[in-house]
């Protein structure tokens, strides 16, 4: 039987890509994002499976009750809840807006502790169910420029291990944790920006879709905490064992790497409100695979055919 699955940021990046994952697997789902409309698109790239949308805003007092509420109206029940939802921002601490800090920290650490809170309730009632969240390598090192969601992954990763330790007696209910280095997705040019330079993720990056396999996954084999990125080991390493080599390199790579050339002006980005236009799997941060692997092959096709006419 197909399982009831809660996508909490579905409208972009890892969350359209895990939607897309467990619709492949002919789950039914139950889709949370602010952007209505592109909630619509993402409905329809899952038309496949039988789809609930509900507009929600992680940050409203009530929302992912209401959530929850709407899926078991539907469905009569949920089996996994997975929460997405993250918005960025980029600037020297001291000269971020105390609002913009203190939004990025209500969406990606009390969003997310509102999403287990509401699950877990759902999951003790009915003996059994999945949360898995997504963190980020930022929840075990640190980066200049980006104090805000630094401080709600730091944050985040200390709520899942203390809620991991409370559901010791309650092997049937799980909690993971997946922490995605770099990721071609959008929130980079999504971010809030009072940086004057646009930010990207420093390589090497990994594809949504592969973070979003490692989320289907922890349901399939629940694991406390994943890992996805190439080099979150060395950076954990480094960060613990050499902390005074760490922060001597780690603002020129961040300002080469994780800071595009081009100069933006100050802008909240999606921090208050959604942006549906910027919104998408990728970021493009990635080349097309598929068109390098087959452009070439569809521009000798199309050559041969002019040819013969």
């Amino acid at each position: 039987m197909s399982r009831v699955v809660v996508v909490v940021g579905a409208s972009s990046g890892i969350g359209r890509a895990t939607a897309r994952a467990f619709a492949g697997r002919g789950d039914r789902l139950v889709l949370a994002a602010r952007a209505t409309t592109t909630l619509a698109e993402v409905r329809a790239e899952c038309a496949d499976v039988d789809v609930l949308t509900v507009p929600t805003d992680v940050t409203e007092p009530g929302a992912l009750q209401a959530l929850a509420d709407a899926a078991i109206g539907r469905f009569g029940r949920v089996d996994v809840w997975v929460h997405t939802a993250a918005v960025m921002a980029y600037g020297r601490f001291d000269e971020l807006p105390e609002r913009v800090f203190d939004q990025v920290v209500r969406t990606d650490l009390l969003g997310a502790a509102a999403s287990v809170r509401v699950a877990l309730r759902h999951f003790r009632a009915v003996g059994a169910g999945t949360v898995v969240l997504t963190g980020s390598v930022l929840g075990h090192v640190t980066a200049p420029y980006m104090s805000a969601y630094v401080a709600s992954k730091w944050g985040l990763r200390g709520l899942v291990r203390t809620v991991q330790q409370e559901l010791r007696d309650r092997p049937e209910i799980r909690l993971c944790l997946v922490n995605p280095g770099s990721v071609d997705t959008p929130v980079y040019q999504q971010a809030a920006n009072y940086l004057g330079r646009i930010g990207r993720p420093p390589p090497p990056v990994a594809s949504p879709q592969r973070v979003a396999r490692a989320v289907v996954d922890c349901v399939d084999r629940p694991r406390r905490e994943v890992s996805v990125g190439r080099l979150n080991v060395v950076l954990r390493a480094g960060f613990t064992v050499l902390p005074g080599v760490y922060d001597v390199l780690v603002g020129p790579l961040m300002r080469a790497l994780g800071l595009g050339g081009r100069p933006v002006a100050a802008h909240d980005g999606s921090v208050f409100a959604p942006n549906p236009v910027g919104e998408a799997v990728r970021g493009g941060h990635l080349p097309d695979l598929r068109s390098l692997l087959f452009g070439p092959v569809g521009a000798v096709g199309t050559a041969v055919r002019r040819r013969l006419g």
